[in-house]
């Protein structure tokens, strides 16, 4: 059974607390899938986390050229993946990120381009921008949904807003 949890986030900063939040609960294995349109905060959500589990601070880049970025954390080691150059699921098998699904954690945006290699025990968070233009441009809607139990302890205290 499919699980879901809303939040609206009304800043940066409320993001940054977010991706603390749930950065310290993670373990190798465990997959994030990161859904949103260009701007919605992804990679925002991505340094933030990375930032938060390093052993010492370093400058996070956007692996959108390089596709994937490697990181020595201090629960493991974490891959973060753009994927949207890519134009076909096998490439994602080339860069190794399937095999990285098993022993590291894993944040990958534009999930999208897995096609079937999504692992079933994924969390999927999406960015989305408010629907109404008075709400401040700062604002995010996020929507964590998951099938697999691991998730439910994961995101304990996490509640619809």
């Amino acid at each position: 059974m499919l699980k879901t949890v809303q939040l609206t986030l009304t800043s940066p900063e409320e993001t940054r607390k977010f991706a603390h939040t749930i950065a310290p609960r993670l373990a190798p294995g465990d997959v994030v899938l990161l859904q949103g349109d260009i701007g919605a905060g992804k990679t925002h959500f991505a340094r933030c986390l990375i930032q938060f589990l390093l052993e010492e601070p370093e400058d996070i880049p956007s692996p959108t050229f390089t596709l994937v970025q490697t990181y020595p954390t201090r629960l493991g080691d974490l891959w973060h993946a753009d994927l949207y150059r890519l134009s076909h699921p096998d490439e994602v098998i080339e860069l190794g990120l399937t095999d990285a699904f098993s022993d590291a954690i894993c944040l990958v945006e534009w999930p999208d381009r897995l096609g079937s290699l999504i692992p079933d025990s994924a969390l999927t968070i999406q960015f989305s921008l408010p629907d109404t233009l008075s709400d401040t441009l700062d604002t995010r809607i996020i929507t964590m949904s998951w099938g697999a139990p691991r998730w439910d302890n994961v995101l304990e205290g996490f509640t619809n807003v």
